[in-house]
């Protein structure tokens, strides 16, 4: 079964992207809330990675279920307050579940579900909130970024890869400790770039596509042939580098081969590792919706589908060493044969 997470509205300060109204009971008549709430972490919708992948399954839960829903972007430099704000507008509307699709929410769904203890509300990749009211959506990054390496290390040609984070933050360190792992399974002597585009996410590590394509230039400059990015909105940048370069890219939470706006690169993305951010939205929002909210920690990984490898581009699967080794690594992940570090 794939991972329940759940995201925010924002309601107050910021966008409001849409609403659509209406509310239907469950089979079992026992959901009567407005819909779901959904608020985007930076980047916002658009971004054709994570806070996209939220949105599939915001519109999956609202199409499958006929309730309602409400989605809101988030506004430029904003404070913890301000998500508060937006948190506690959705609750008084009458939406749940509401789903903070971020970390940065943390402080305020921990504030707002206090406040409301009948609603449901979810936070997506942070665990440290542990309200009865409230789903912590976590994820093995980590893993799919081993596939990621593997993919990688299989298919450069200068034995020369590279890895470029968002932001210098824990969380992006496990996708920069699988990857790295993933790589040296294949072989030890492969040269690895790495590098942050910023040390916190006010400064535009997660929302910054320029910044991602700067990078991809100077580690393609400096010899790597395949580059894997884990930037949010920023990863758009290093496909775009990739592609002009005519190099490899990676792709990070969605499959971004299969994203409209990237659609004019995706000859140049090898794959995506995947994080089943949709999923987790779709199911906490079906558990809210059958009268059984999930809570506390649900975290999803390979063996559940919560985390995955994407190989929609036509040129990776006819390059059969590269599949095979990446169908191995995984197979090796889920039966406990090797182990992903985190850091």
């Amino acid at each position: 079964m794939t991972v329940a997470v759940i995201a925010l509205a924002a309601a107050g300060c910021g966008k409001s992207s849409s609403e659509s109204t209406g509310s239907a009971p469950s089979e079992d008549g026992k959901y009567s809330g407005k819909g779901i709430g959904l608020a985007y972490d930076i980047g916002g919708k658009g971004d054709q990675s994570f806070n996209d992948a939220a949105y599939a399954g915001f519109k999956q839960a609202e199409d499958e279920f006929k309730i309602g829903g409400r989605d809101v972007e988030p506004s430029d430099n904003e404070t913890d307050a301000d998500k508060v704000q937006r948190l506690e507008q959705l609750a008084k509307s009458g939406y749940n579940p509401i789903i903070g699709v971020g970390f940065v929410y943390a402080p305020a769904v921990k504030t707002v579900a206090a406040k409301y203890p009948k609603i449901t509300f979810g936070i997506i990749d942070d665990n440290s909130v542990k309200t009865k009211n409230v789903a912590d959506m976590v994820f093995h990054e980590e893993q799919s970024s081993y596939l990621a390496g593997v993919a990688a290390a299989k298919a450069t040609k200068k034995d020369h890869v590279g890895f470029i984070g968002g932001v210098d933050i824990p969380l992006i360190h496990k996708f920069q400790a699988g990857f790295v792992q993933g790589v040296k399974s294949v072989d030890p002597k492969i040269k690895i770039e790495s590098q942050y585009l910023t040390q916190t996410p006010q400064e535009g590590g997660f929302s910054s596509p320029d910044k991602g394509e700067s990078a991809a230039n100077g580690q393609i400059e400096a010899g790597a042939d395949v580059i894997y990015a884990a930037a949010g909105l920023s990863g758009q940048g290093v496909i775009k580098s990739a592609a002009a370069h005519k190099v490899w890219a990676i792709g990070v939470d969605s499959d971004q081969y299969k994203q409209s706006a990237l659609a004019k690169y995706k000859d140049s993305i090898l794959g995506s590792a995947l994080k089943n951010v949709g999923g987790a939205v779709y199911e906490l929002a079906k558990s809210v919706v059958n009268g059984k909210p999930l809570n506390g920690e649900v975290r999803g990984d390979l063996k559940s589908g919560g985390v995955g490898f994407a190989d929609s581009n036509p040129k990776y699967a006819a390059m059969k060493d590269v599949v095979a080794a990446v169908d191995k690594a995984k197979q090796d992940i889920v039966d406990g044969k090797v182990t992903v570090k985190e850091h």
